[in-house]
């Protein structure tokens, strides 16, 4: 058994009295999920808020500015015949600027949807886990 731990971010911005959340649909397995990847996996000693400001911007695209720290989603899974276990320490973000298109390889689309419509497009129960908490804080 292997242990993981990734940080990532739950983006909003806010137009006129509309809310809309930022989503990602994955390269490799095509799921739609928030923003993340491994601490410490590009940069020695780098902090779980450094590591989820950092991949919002390299996989999205954007700059976001944590507002708060969400409750840690830990979940299973299996690459490579290895069981692992990843917690995932997201955070709430408030748009800062960027551009959606300039996202990285590692998704295939990015996109802004209104709060309402967030939950029917993620794919796993642990994006829509932490989801449920964010929504409630927005």
């Amino acid at each position: 058994m292997k242990i993981q731990f990734s940080a990532g971010g739950i983006v909003f911005k806010r137009i006129g009295d509309k809310t809309e959340i930022l989503v990602s649909q994955h390269s490799q397995h095509h799921g739609w999920v928030f923003p993340k990847g491994l601490i410490g996996d590009h940069v020695e000693k780098e902090n779980k808020e450094e590591t989820a400001l950092r991949e919002v911007k390299e996989e999205a695209g954007v700059n976001g500015k944590i507002t708060r720290a969400l409750n840690p989603i830990t979940y299973w899974f299996v690459m490579d015949s290895e069981k692992i276990r990843k917690t995932v320490y997201y955070f709430l973000m408030e748009y800062v600027n960027g551009d959606i298109s300039k996202h990285d390889h590692e998704m295939e689309a990015v996109v802004w949807l209104p709060k309402e419509k967030v939950e029917e497009r993620l794919t796993y129960e642990s994006d829509k886990t932490v989801w449920k908490e964010a929504k409630n804080l927005i």
